[in-house]
């Protein structure tokens, strides 16, 4: 009995927190959509904006936080992790994401998060509100525990926040991709570049060492493979809709029938011109939608994602080039060029270890010529656009969710500190291991 009243004793507190009305009072806000208003204040109530003006006075309980000389920006979204799903890479009790079969597109990585995970406190410190997290594992050798098996849909990846007591507190939208790890010739070939392999190489397994004869045999191979289940799916589609006799449900197929209405786009790792290229000629025969994950060059095929509508996932801006021959400056400058082409782009980091650096990644494209107001776009309103949740994240609007950073300056800035950071209306303590392990050592007398 004691237990079970500390429990909802707990859940009356945390619902009080969330519905905890709030003003942030003078800030100067930075909506993203719009032009920058100065000395404006932003109220917070039941999880959402609820009015932004210069004139807004507190009611009676309303929490006042001032924000003179403060900003107010949208909470960043990074596009690409594992956060939730894998602690700590060497360790495989840690990690979810090495599920083995060619197909699992019913595999839902929401289910698998662990909110307690210490990166969540990481990312959160540099203002990183909402993340999408991947049911990865390695494409090309079978995964990253091996087994010889090539992974061509690893499952339904999650939009999440970067808070709360349970993985349905955090969910935004449990699935708003479906992960297919495209088939390509070439492998990378490089010096480690900036991909990374959990996300699917471009590579055949068996191609290495090979000639092409043989790797283009295999490849076409498995473009044949994976058409089929593809078609397999739609007769699968066709007979639920006739409700024939002796119909049988499948998991798989059930997972599918969204992509195949379009409702949900397919995520395709595909990181060459070539593959992507082919990625989309295949989505063009099945009629699916497609974002590109991690594209590590466009060239010509920038004109064809920009005439389809086709978004891209640009992997980290801060990595070395793909290949010997590859200019110092590939990754830097890749942004820049999916700008200049009007192919509409978000970031991602692709991993844990680098999202917290999300911001950065940003900035260097800025110093490399991508306009400051697109960089800025690329990790809030663009990624929101993408993965269908414009309507409730990505930029300071009445009627959105109160995902908000509170900062002392420019997040692309290496030296702005984020003062208040606000996800679903909660102001979340900016805490993690780090800040505890300081203030424990840093008090020790």
């Amino acid at each position: 009995m004691k237990l079970a009243a500390m429990v909802l004793g707990c859940a009356a507190l945390a619902a009080a927190a969330s519905n905890e009305t709030i003003l942030i009072h003078n800030a100067d806000v930075y909506p993203v959509t719009g032009a920058p208003m100065k000395g404006v204040s932003v109220l917070i109530q039941d999880g959402k904006i609820a009015d932004i003006g210069a004139k807004l006075v507190p009611g009676k309980g309303v929490r006042v936080v001032e924000a003179k000389g403060l900003r107010v920006y949208p909470g960043m979204l990074d596009s690409a992790t594992e956060l939730g799903l894998s602690e700590i890479s060497a360790v495989r009790e840690t990690v979810d994401t090495g599920e083995l079969g060619e197909f699992m597109p019913q595999l839902k990585a929401l289910v698998a998060v662990n909110p307690e995970s210490e990166h969540f406190g990481v990312v959160r410190v540099n203002g990183i509100t909402s993340v999408m997290t991947f049911p990865s594992s390695g494409g090309g050798g079978g995964g990253r525990f091996g087994g010889g098996e090539r992974q061509f849909i690893s499952g339904q990846a999650a939009l999440i926040h970067t808070d709360g007591w349970t993985w349905e507190d955090m969910e935004i939208n449990r699935s708003a991709a479906m992960h297919l790890i495209f088939p390509a010739i070439a492998g990378r070939g490089g010096r480690g570049g900036g991909g990374n392999p959990d996300f699917g190489p471009d590579l055949i397994p068996g191609a290495a060492g090979g000639s092409y004869t043989q790797a283009r045999r295999t490849y076409e191979q498995q473009i044949a493979h994976l058409s089929e289940f593809f078609d397999d799916a739609r007769k699968y589609q066709k007979a639920r809709a006739a409700n024939l006799p002796g119909f049988v449900h499948d998991l798989k197929f059930e997972a599918m029938l969204p992509v195949l209405d379009r409702k949900v786009p397919m995520a395709v790792s595909a990181s060459r011109a070539s593959s992507i290229h082919d990625a989309i000629a295949f989505a063009e025969k099945q009629n699916i939608k497609i974002v590109i994950l991690q594209p590590r060059e466009l060239g010509k095929v920038g004109e064809e994602l920009k005439a389809k509508n086709i978004p891209v996932i640009l992997g980290r801006v801060l990595a070395l080039p793909e290949t010997e021959d590859s200019p110092y400056d590939e990754a830097f400058t890749l942004p820049l060029e999916a700008y200049k082409a009007g192919v509409k782009f978000a970031f991602g980091t692709f991993d844990n270890e680098f999202v917290r650096n999300l911001p950065y990644q940003a900035a260097t494209a800025v110093a490399f010529g991508l306009p400051y107001e697109e960089a800025l776009k690329a990790i809030t309103i663009n990624p929101a656009q993408i993965w269908g949740a414009a309507d409730k994240l990505g930029s300071v609007e009445k009627g959105k969710i109160a995902d908000l950073m509170v900062t002392d300056g420019d997040p692309l800035e290496i030296q702005t500190q984020v003062k208040h950071l606000y996800i679903h209306g909660k102001e979340v303590a900016l805490t993690n291991k780090q800040t505890r392990l300081y203030e424990k050592y840093s008090s020790r007398q």
